[in-house]
């Protein structure tokens, strides 16, 4: 259970509290960490303990409410940070620790702060690293997108080189802009990727249909840039940059949201596409704000539509035109096999059952709350219970069946743990 060391100092109105929980795992073995430390205090009082966590077998603290400023704040416009910050500190034993100054807790939802810790080095001696938060791009300031052509094309130097549109394993993140050598390089799974702009560029605590929306739009951009290679066909060796006036925002160990996470699940194998135009649109947007982009994509604009009961498609036709389409992908990298097209539940039988059941052993071997299974092919009451622990432990609906978000979730999970092997 969580120690509150001291005592909330500002309101704590059920609209005024956001929730908070870190999941730690070996950068090296992507194993969970069981008893790690967790602690938290408001950037005002970096002394003050507010909270002490620990980590269970999974890796996961317990989810614990901080005091955020009113929900309002996050819905309209204003001068107020709608957003409390606060300093989390992770370490365990045998592993360097790591300090984050400036993570965001927004009112009603929950703060997801996933680490990797690295094993501890004799040269470093428990130096501890830290990464500082800046400003989300809604409350900061930050350069404008300068406008590009939505639609790359092919020419003699080949800039257009893929054949089909592939949600990649991982993006290469130029952490500066593009002609910047000295900014560090991060390889970043691709959803990972995804959840990190969409929680760094609009308020997680906005409509539904909104953060869809603009899940989409960021996510068909990202795929432009890996369909074109727009910089590897330049002499770089990344995919995309974190500079806002070329690409998006994307900040290392910033905080996710669980909105946000739930939604790019939903839907990361989907872009944005027009009419016999093969490759994923360049969909550009701005605030509305502080930067007027004509033509393009509102943020603050998309959530008043979202209010208004706009469905996403709707959002985006208003500011793209009404020759946008969703398209997805059944091409995405590093995943053993693609969903099957329906849902898996108790009475499935088949080769994909049988998928499923070999890799929630595997899983089970990291994470042993899951119990052991036979992978003979029949979905019965053995297999349901296993996919429920599953889902419980991963923070998804246990229901019991394998739809399309467990089921790429099963497989990111087995890919990372059943690449133990390669360590040992």
């Amino acid at each position: 259970m969580p120690s509150i060391l001291y005592p909330a100092t500002v309101s704590t109105a059920a609209n005024s509290l956001g929730g908070f929980q870190a999941e730690l795992t070996d950068i090296i073995t992507n194993l969970p960490i069981e008893g790690a430390t967790v602690t938290i205090a408001a950037t005002s009082a970096p002394e003050r303990i507010l909270q002490e966590l620990r980590s269970d077998s999974a890796g996961f603290t317990p989810l614990v409410e901080l005091p955020a400023p009113p929900v309002e704040f996050s819905l309209t416009p204003s001068n107020v940070r709608p957003y409390s910050e606060y300093i989390v500190t992770l370490s365990a034993p045998g592993y360097e620790p790591i300090r984050i100054s400036g993570a965001e807790i927004l009112a009603t939802v929950t703060a997801k702060q996933r680490v990797q810790l690295l094993p501890s080095d004799p040269v470093l001696a428990g130096t501890e690293e830290e990464f500082v938060i800046p400003d989300h791009t809604l409350y900061g300031s930050y350069p404008p997108k300068i406008v590009e052509a939505e639609i790359k094309e092919a020419n003699a130097s080949g800039e257009i080189v893929l054949d089909e549109v592939v949600i990649p394993e991982f993006v290469v993140v130029h952490d500066g802009t593009p002609n910047n050598s000295r900014a560090r390089n991060y390889t970043v799974p691709y959803r990972d990727y995804i959840k990190n702009v969409a929680s760094s560029e609009i308020y997680a605590t906005w409509p539904e249909a909104t953060i869809y929306a603009n899940i989409l739009a960021i996510q068909s951009f990202t795929l432009n840039r890996v369909y074109t290679e727009w910089y590897r066909s330049r002499g770089y060796d990344f995919t995309i940059t974190s500079s806002t006036a070329f690409d998006h925002k994307w900040i290392p160990e910033r905080n996710i949201y669980d909105t946000i996470d739930a939604a790019v699940d939903n839907v990361f194998n989907n872009y944005l596409s027009r009419p016999n135009v093969k490759q994923p649109i360049l969909t550009q947007y701005c605030d509305g704000r502080q930067v007027r982009c004509p033509g393009l994509m509102t943020q603050w604009g998309s959530k008043d539509l979202g209010e208004q009961g706009y469905t996403p498609i709707q959002i985006l036709r208003n500011f793209y035109g009404n020759n946008m389409y969703i398209n997805s992908t059944e091409q995405i990298s590093g995943i053993p096999a693609s969903y099957p097209g329906a849902a898996l539940r108790v009475g499935s039988t088949g080769n994909s059952v049988r998928t499923i059941q070999e890799q929630l052993n595997v899983i089970s071997n990291a994470y042993p709350a899951i119990p052991k299974i036979a992978a003979d092919g029949v979905f019965g009451d053995g297999t349901q219970e296993a996919v429920r622990t599953f889902q419980r432990v991963f923070g998804l609906t246990p229901d019991g069946v394998v739809g399309f978000n467990t089921w790429y979730k099963i497989s990111a999970i087995y890919v990372a743990v059943s690449r133990i092997a390669e360590y040992s």
